[in-house]
């Protein structure tokens, strides 16, 4: 056991920057994991910043100075900031308020419907079978209801943390673009002169990540702007909630796009009933999805993720439940990440194979 270990230490570890580079992840999970909350500021003012950098160096490609540059991307950034701070949101949240104010008439479309599944699927469907589900429901939507009551109840001393928030993250990502050199320079103090282990596994990210993130955030703006066209035309009610939800599902692959199917069904069932406008808005909006999965992302995604399809999902599974919605976002990410890691990752073997 002991030689075993031994083995594993040398082929693995035998490098400094290889011990020291374990040690900083290590360091900056337990940051995460602990002050995550504390930091959502400033984390989030970095990922921004990162992501307006690329909009700074497309702009220095055309003759622009960099300070120009600077101002022009910043402005743009407050800009969409402030209409999604002032007007998307506070749309999104009276839709999402009407929505709650008519769950009883939503209920009893669908008891309504329960109840003609015996007569309708008699080989499929008895009353008993029926009456117990609805038995079962009626409880587990009690529940629900007390949980939403105690959540709200719970979040509002987190409006002042909210309000916080919204200041700070414009304030800092002015700063974090405006003295970026300084900053990076800051940083590279703490880690060792000779990096080449760091040098390639941030070669290997800053192409993917940069790729996958800004792609990412573009896809959301076109497939929810274009699902807000469709439901508006074909008369969808809560057209915005509903495309913000379909642009935010792009964000979890594979099972973002089924589960959105879900509410979609039910307000198109509560408004058209089974029928002609009910099926051409599912079509519709799988229709979207496809071409989404087939045409936009082939487009959008220059430099593809190259994980598999098991990878991608565990990783939504595993960070989304660390960290919630903001683990679903990064999971691809943080996967290729770690993928970069183990591909960069020095080998005793390897270096004498080479």
């Amino acid at each position: 056991m002991k030689k075993l270990l031994n083995d594993f230490l040398d082929r693995y570890f035998h490098d400094e920057e290889s011990i020291i580079l374990v040690f900083l992840l290590g360091a900056v999970l337990l940051i995460f994991l602990l002050f995550g909350g504390m930091l959502a500021p400033l984390i989030t003012a970095v990922i921004i910043a990162y992501l307006m950098q690329g909009l700074v160096s497309l702009a220095l490609r055309y003759g622009l100075s960099e300070g120009f540059s600077f101002v022009i991307v910043y402005v743009l950034f407050f800009g969409i900031f402030v209409t999604m701070l002032g007007f998307l949101l506070p749309q999104v949240w009276n839709q999402l308020r009407r929505i709650i104010d008519e769950l009883p008439n939503l209920l009893n479309q669908g008891q309504d419907l329960l109840l003609n599944l015996p007569e309708s699927y008699p080989n499929l469907f008895s009353e008993d079978q029926v009456k117990q589900f609805m038995d079962g429901l009626g409880g587990e939507i009690g529940s629900f209801g007390q949980t939403i009551l105690e959540y709200s109840l719970a979040s509002l001393p987190n409006i002042f943390s909210l309000i916080i928030f919204l200041v700070l993250v414009p304030i800092l990502v002015f700063f974090m673009m405006k003295d970026k050199s300084e900053l990076l320079n800051w940083v590279a103090n703490f880690l060792p002169r000779n990096r080449p282990l760091m040098s390639a596994i941030w070669k290997e990210m800053d192409g993917q990540i940069a790729n996958y993130i800004r792609g990412k955030f573009l896809e959301i703006l076109i497939v929810g702007g274009v699902s807000y066209l469709v439901f508006s035309i074909l008369g969808l009610n809560y057209a915005l909630l509903l495309s913000v939800i379909t642009g935010l599902s792009v964000i979890v692959p594979y099972i973002g796009a089924a589960v959105v199917n879900v509410p979609i069904a039910v307000i198109g069932y509560v408004q058209w009933g089974i029928g002609g406008e009910f099926w051409t808005i599912l079509i519709a909006y799988n229709i979207l999805q496809l071409l989404d999965g087939n045409v936009l992302v082939p487009v959008i995604f220059s430099e593809a993720v190259n994980l598999h399809p098991v990878a991608i999902i565990s990783a939504v599974l595993f960070f989304g439940g660390i960290w919630g919605l903001a683990g679903v976002f990064f999971a691809i990410p943080l996967a290729t990440l770690i993928k970069a890691i183990i591909n960069a990752w020095p080998s005793r073997v390897q270096s004498q194979a080479i």
